[in-house]
């Protein structure tokens, strides 16, 4: 079995930074992409950022210049560094991975989700 386990999160106020960190354990022969996604209330699900396994990273337009993903390949964790941080940033964050079984088939995982809250 697989987890994903993100950790990190918290109260800021605007302007403020945080590092969420997800770090997958279990059985893994590899990890081809990383992503944080992001979920408001009463919104939907949407992608922030994905990282793959060279380090390639993609960015939702909104977010550019803000938020930066980086991954730790040896550690199977994944970062999201958030800088200048504003209300509307106010949601659940989950990491969703890419794990790649004994087989070479490919299983999709979400973490339990870690809150973050901009408010002053």
């Amino acid at each position: 079995q697989v987890q994903l386990v993100e950790s990190g999160g918290g109260l800021v106020q605007p302007g403020g930074s945080l590092r969420l960190s997800c770090a997958a354990s279990g059985t893994i022969f590899g990890i081809p992409a990383m992503s944080w996604y992001r979920q408001a209330p009463g919104k939907q699900r949407d992608l922030v950022a994905t990282i793959t396994s060279d380090g390639d990273t993609n960015y939702a337009d909104s977010l550019k210049g803000r938020f930066t993903i980086s991954r730790d390949n040896a550690k199977n964790t994944v970062y999201l560094q958030m800088n200048s941080l504003k209300p509307e940033d106010t949601a659940v964050y989950y990491c969703y991975a890419a794990i790649r079984r004994i087989s070479g088939s490919l299983a999709w995982y979400w973490g339990q989700g870690t809150q973050v809250t901009v408010s002053s």
